[in-house]
């Protein structure tokens, strides 16, 4: 099985975002690529912006990370909702996220795990999964993004800053197990289904 790795980091400045609405909204989603390394700081990555620091920010949900495994999934379902330019891949930070990594998904974790970056001392601690909202909806041009991410389980993953440090791409990931109390996909399943029984 390949070693997980960075593919590429992302960083941004909270700026307007048009809602699927029409409303304009402040926020931290519209991320594109680096150059590294990039400085990794208790509350997340130089340069990085979050508009709403209880949902996508703060220490416990510093750095964002996203599977790059799921790309094509998102390809095909903006295909099939209308979303042009068809099959046109996404873009790195297309997701609003920090890290795009490979060879590491949801379904390999556990809240409390570690990651440990070849070549540099930053330590970074799983979290939570994301829980998609609107602002996700707005970038991927379709009402169901959101919803769909969720129960697909597709959401990615916060991480704290346990040790400072700095990233590049092409960096590759040694995962230290934690507690293992709570899987990343149990975390999924249980908000999706308070979501849908409140």
């Amino acid at each position: 099985m390949p070693q997980p790795r960075i593919v590429s980091i992302s960083t941004g400045p909270a700026a307007p975002l048009r809602t699927l609405g029409g409303r304009s909204v402040l926020s931290g989603i519209a991320k594109t690529p680096v150059d590294g390394p990039v400085a990794v700081r208790p509350l997340g990555l130089e340069g990085d912006e979050q508009a709403d620091l209880e949902a996508h920010g703060g220490l416990r949900k510093a750095v964002y990370a996203y599977p790059q495994e799921h790309l094509p999934f998102w390809v095909q379902q903006r295909r099939e909702h209308g979303v042009a330019p068809f099959d046109a891949p996404l873009a790195p930070g297309f997701i609003g996220e920090n890290l795009l990594l490979s060879g590491l998904l949801e379904g390999d974790l556990w809240i409390g795990d570690t990651l440990h970056f070849d070549g540099s001392n930053c330590v970074l601690r799983v979290t939570w999964p994301r829980e998609p909202c609107y602002k996700l909806c707005a970038v991927m041009g379709f009402a169901t993004a959101a919803r769909t991410m969720a129960r697909q389980g597709k959401t990615g993953f916060y991480m704290a800053v346990d040790q400072v440090g700095s990233l590049r791409a092409g960096m590759s990931i040694r995962v230290t197990p934690g507690q293992r109390g709570l899987s990343l996909a149990e975390a999924t399943r249980s908000r999706w289904a308070k979501q849908r029984n409140p």
